[in-house]
C-alpha cells in the first residue's frame, strides 16, 4: 500500500471547512434568505455525492460527537487507505486544535483568521501555534470576499514567516455565485510570492480554471507549491478538460511542486476511491510517490 498525505480532509459530520453550503458571509437579523441557486446554495448544483457507499455522510449535521471522536472514526479510514498524515481545517480553530492535541501524529491543522481583525489576528496566530499545536495557515477569499493579495492579510503572511508556518490559500473559481469569480485567481500569488519571498505558499485547488497561469507562477516561485483538492484525480487526465498543461509540467518540470488534496466528505468517495484514480492518472511511478507523499512531506517539515 502506498503511503499518502492528504491536504484536505474533513471531519465526519460536518465540521469541515466545506461542510455544508448555507447562506454565509455579512448577516443579521434583517437579512433575508438567498434565492435559489444563488450564494453558496448554487454548490448544490455542483457538488453531488457519488453512490460510493463506503463514503461516510461528511455533512451528517445530526451528528453531536466530540471532535476527538470523530477524528478517531476518521484515523481509522486514513489507515484503510494508507494516508499517514492529514491537513485539517474544522470549522472553528478550537475544533482544529482539538483534533490534532487528540492524533497528534496523525493530522496538521490549519487555522483560519480573519484578515479584518489586524494584528489581533497575528497575535492569535502566534498563540495557536506555540501554545494549542497548529501547524498552518489556511486563507480563503472564498469566504473573507477580498482577493488573498489584500494588504489586510500581510500582518498574517509576515507572522507566518516568522514562525515558519505555510499557508495555504484558496486558489479557485468559487461557485459561489455572489462574489466575483475571480476572487482567488492565481494572479494574486504572485504579488504575495514577490513580497513575502521566505513563506511557503501552497496554491489550494491548483488554480481552476486557469491552470496555465497556476503552472507558470509554480515554475517561477521557488517557494509556491499546490495541492489538487477539490477535483476528481480521473478528470485531470482527460484530454479536453484544461488540465492538460498541469499534467504535462506536473509529470516533469513542476513534478516537486504538487500535491494531493483527497476531499473525501466533498466527493463523496472513500479515500481508498480516490486515491486509485490518482494511480490511475499518466504518471511516471517516481512522480506518484512525489504527488501522494514525497513532496508533502518535505513542504509540511513532516520527514
Amino acid at each position: 500500500m502506498r503511503r499518502v498525505i492528504d491536504l484536505e480532509t474533513v471531519l465526519p459530520g460536518g465540521d469541515g471547512e466545506h461542510a455544508g453550503t448555507g447562506q454565509r458571509g455579512p448577516a443579521g437579523p434583517d437579512r433575508l434568505p438567498n434565492p435559489p441557486g444563488y450564494g453558496w446554495s448554487n454548490y448544490d448544483t455542483i457538488f453531488t455525492r457519488s453512490d460510493d457507499p463506503e463514503a461516510p455522510d461528511v455533512n451528517a449535521v445530526t451528528d453531536t460527537r466530540p471532535p476527538a471522536e470523530r477524528a478517531a472514526e476518521l484515523v481509522q479510514l486514513m489507515d484503510r487507505a494508507g494516508v499517514v498524515k492529514s491537513v485539517v481545517a474544522a470549522a472553528s480553530n478550537k475544533v482544529t486544535a482539538e483534533v490534532v492535541q487528540a492524533f497528534p501524529d496523525r493530522f496538521i491543522g490549519f487555522a483560519h483568521l480573519s484578515p479584518y481583525d489586524g494584528m489581533r489576528a497575528s497575535r492569535e496566530l502566534t498563540r495557536l501555534v506555540t501554545e494549542e499545536g497548529i501547524g498552518g495557515l489556511s486563507v480563503a477569499a472564498l469566504y473573507d470576499t477580498i482577493p488573498p493579495s489584500d494588504r489586510r492579510y500581510y500582518p498574517l503572511y509576515a507572522k507566518a514567516v516568522e514562525l515558519g508556518i505555510p499557508v495555504r490559500i484558496y486558489t479557485s473559481m468559487p461557485y459561489a455565485n455572489d462574489r466575483p469569480y475571480d476572487l482567488a485567481h492565481p494572479r494574486h500569488l504572485d504579488q504575495i510570492a514577490m513580497d513575502f519571498p521566505e513563506l511557503t505558499i501552497i496554491a489550494g485547488l491548483s488554480g481552476w480554471p486557469w491552470i496555465n497561469d497556476m503552472v507558470g507562477l509554480l515554475r517561477r516561485h521557488p517557494n509556491l507549491f499546490c495541492d489538487t483538492a477539490a477535483h476528481r484525480p480521473k478528470y485531470l487526465g482527460k484530454p479536453g478538460s484544461g488540465w492538460e498543461q498541469f499534467m504535462q509540467f506536473g509529470n516533469t518540470l513542476i513534478q516537486d511542486k504538487v500535491m494531493v488534496g483527497l476531499s473525501w466528505g466533498l466527493l463523496g468517495m472513500s479515500m481508498e476511491a480516490i486515491i486509485d484514480e490518482y494511480l490511475e492518472l499518466p504518471l511516471k511511478e517516481s512522480v506518484q510517490e512525489k504527488w501522494l507523499y514525497g513532496n508533502a512531506a518535505r513542504v509540511l517539515g513532516i520527514e
